[in-house]
């Protein structure tokens, strides 16, 4: 006789489930906010944010962008492809690794993510921040952040061995 498939309890179950359609419905009007202002993707925001703002010199290495917003590298080259069509980044060969890719922010990229990111942090405010009064986007912050350094610990697609080497 089969046993029963593994369940969740109802109040995981329930702490799942709020999750997910707390994540769905702010990625949802994020997204909006960003096509209507910048005509960029969630990804492409997240690429040019890491590089204008989160880089000392506006530049990073493919695979560390991949890591960092956790996509797939044949992903990440389109996303970044489109971007530097745009006129939005460059890439280049590494200095140190000619095998290494580097994306460059460009100003025109720096002026996008300057644009969109009042109607960003409006979104984020109206949506996730005003719904916890107090205290409680502090105490979010400190529930999340165990659960993405657990799911971090693995490492990322982007970091999995390749084939053949």
């Amino acid at each position: 006789m089969p046993s029963d498939p593994p369940r969740l309890d109802p109040v995981q179950l329930g702490a799942y489930f709020a999750l997910m359609d707390v994540a769905g419905m702010l990625r949802h009007r994020v997204e909006q906010q960003l096509k209507e202002e910048g005509d960029l993707s969630y990804v492409q925001f997240q690429l040019l944010a890491r590089l204008a703002l989160d880089s000392t010199d506006g530049s990073a290495r493919m695979t560390d962008l991949a890591d960092g917003v956790v996509y797939s590298r044949s992903g990440l080259t389109y996303q970044v492809g489109l971007l530097e069509k745009a006129g939005l980044v460059t890439r280049a060969a590494s200095q140190e690794d000619e095998r290494v890719v580097v994306v460059t922010v460009t100003e025109e990229g720096r002026s996008r993510v300057r644009t969109v990111l009042p109607g960003h942090v409006d979104v984020v405010r109206d949506q996730l921040v005003a719904a916890l009064p107090g205290a409680g986007i502090g105490q979010l912050a400190d529930l999340l952040a165990p659960v993405r350094d657990h799911m971090r610990a693995a490492p990322p697609r982007s970091a999995a061995t390749r084939r053949g080497r």
